[in-house]
């Protein structure tokens, strides 16, 4: 298992809090754009938006008319992120409806700092009512993503609620686990601030979340994207309702104190065989 190989240097790496404008897909490219470029001023290596960023969450938009509010794998409409990634040396994660053919994903797009579109990560646990409009991802979909040297792993929103989920990607070798989200206000904000620290000392990894704020889809989100250290404990923390970036430098030092300490993960390994093969792997630089 290659978990047990751990980074060296540190990384800084940042979730993009947003308001989407609904449908306005130039707009929100236009966003993310600034919010990369302010990224690269911020140092950060990866920003990370949130669950169906660039149209906002608008599943009767996008089921109504895909090809308009979702996005194909040669989408020219992307241009301008990958530009701004490749100019920056940023890598971005970019929440996304996405589709190919007669099916529609929710989806991350994953953006090298290089400006190249790596892959497409589908969401594979969806929730309610997504699935009468959405295909899940495979449960052999999951990417690892290098980036020096580190390994990262990708959720979207309610995959994060499944500890499978997270395990299968600390298993597989990575060390941070970031979460592209939705959580809104009421019960959304209970959940988050259970499941992402709990992915995160289960498992003895980084987690990073990006939310929403604002209305979208017809939920009131809830923002508080934040960043939480290997023992579950917060490092960062954005507002309920302000746009802007949340970021960290992730310490490998602390990374190994807690995989030292806490040794859940070392004692599970080994009755979960070949679960590497469930994971493709992108270097993100």
């Amino acid at each position: 298992m290659t978990f047990s190989s751990l980074p060296k240097t540190v990384l800084r790496i940042g979730a993009a809090q947003t308001h989407s404008i609904a449908g306005d897909i130039t707009a929100n490219v236009a966003l993310a754009v600034a919010l990369i470029e302010a990224g690269a001023a911020d140092q950060l290596k990866l920003l990370v938006f949130s669950e169906k960023f660039l149209s906002g969450y608008e599943p009767d938009l996008i089921q109504g008319d895909p090809q308009r509010y979702a996005f194909s794998q040669n989408d020219s409409r992307l241009q301008p992120v990958l530009d701004a990634c490749r100019r920056t040396g940023v890598a971005a994660i970019v929440g996304a409806a996405s589709y190919d053919e007669q099916t529609i994903y929710i989806s991350s797009l994953i953006i090298s700092g290089k400006g190249e579109l790596l892959a497409i990560y589908h969401k594979q646990h969806l929730f309610g009512s997504e699935r009468a409009i959405f295909c899940a991802g495979a449960a052999d979909g999951g990417c690892i993503l290098e980036l020096a040297d580190w390994r990262l792993s990708m959720a979207i929103c309610y995959d994060s609620g499944f500890p499978e989920h997270a395990r299968s990607a600390a298993l597989a070798g990575s060390h941070v686990y970031v979460v592209s989200a939705l959580f809104s206000t009421g019960g959304g904000y209970h959940e988050s601030r259970i499941w992402m620290p709990a992915r995160a000392l289960d498992n003895t990894m980084f987690v990073l979340m990006s939310n929403h704020v604002g209305s979208t889809g017809g939920w009131n989100t809830c923002g508080s994207s934040a960043i939480w250290g290997p023992y579950g404990n917060l490092l960062a923390e954005g507002s309920v309702d302000q746009v802007g970036l949340i970021s960290c430098t992730l310490d490998p030092a602390l990374l190994l104190e807690a995989r030292s300490r806490e040794t859940m993960l070392a004692d599970y390994s080994a009755i979960v065989p070949n679960i590497e093969q469930r994971f493709k792997r992108y270097r993100l630089d």
